[in-house]
């Protein structure tokens, strides 16, 4: 595979789940990858496995400073960015929406919202520099049938939707193309939280029933996704919300 040959990319919440999964499948199609994600050590392990073409970025995405420094560091080992992939994210427990305390909400938009912001101001203007770029968000099929209970989530993916739609009518004369992905839940370390029940065969039943093809997301699934949208095979694509969820926005 070399769909994505010559392009450097960063990756945030690298260290697992689908940031993990789509560092390793940008690897396989040929890029270099820099691999941001606030738990070093699982970070560093995934670059260790990848090689010489990924690189760790131990970051804290709700930082400023430590989103700078993850750019500089992508500047520094591989080259300017060429695709940006904005996929850390956190979640509340599903619950009341009257039970979510102010810490834990803005923790989810800081997270969730607040870092592509931080990200954008780091990336864009070398992108601008260039004339060409891809940023990739990773939202939630939640922004498009939203469960109750996950209703801050819900809304800083939300969120995260008209902000990318926005920011690529905005770059878009720059070069810049910028896409959402929205996967429906997955086995992930989140899943307890999204679920709000005990990590079940039974209880993963009942949410696999509301999935018209009948199973969770896999990290595979938004990986060959996020591919395919870096590629110059998608180079007509911006401002699209690509649903990852086996029927569920239907």
């Amino acid at each position: 595979m070399s769909e994505l040959s010559d392009q450097v990319a960063i990756v945030t919440g690298a260290g697992s789940g689908f940031g993990a999964a789509i560092a390793r499948a940008f690897i396989q199609a040929g890029a270099k990858v820099v691999l941001a994600d606030i738990d070093r050590d699982a970070v560093q392990r995934l670059a260790d496995e990848l090689g010489p073409n990924a690189s760790a970025a131990p970051c804290d995405v709700t930082s400023p400073a430590q989103i700078n420094a993850a750019v500089q560091h992508c500047c520094d080992h591989f080259g300017e960015p060429d695709v940006v992939v904005n996929n850390a994210g956190t979640t509340h427990r599903n619950q009341s929406m009257l039970e979510v305390d102010e810490a834990v909400f803005d923790r989810v938009f800081a997270v969730n919202v607040k870092s592509i912001y931080h990200m954008a101001r780091a990336v864009v203007p070398l992108m601008k520099q260039r004339g060409k770029g891809v940023i990739l968000n990773i939202g939630s099929v939640g922004s498009h049938r939203p469960r109750p209970g996950l209703t801050w989530y819900n809304s800083s993916k939300g969120a995260v939707s008209v902000m990318s739609k926005s920011m690529a009518v905005e770059l878009a004369a720059h070069g810049i193309r910028v896409n959402l992905i929205s996967p429906v839940m997955a086995a992930t370390g989140l899943l307890q939280d999204f679920m709000g029940v005990a990590d079940t065969a039974e209880n993963r039943a009942r949410f696999v029933a509301t999935i018209p093809l009948g199973r969770m997301c896999e990290p595979a699934d938004v990986a060959n996704a996020a591919v395919f949208l870096a590629s110059p095979g998608a180079r007509f694509l911006t401002g699209i919300d690509m649903p990852v969820d086996g029927g569920r926005a239907i």
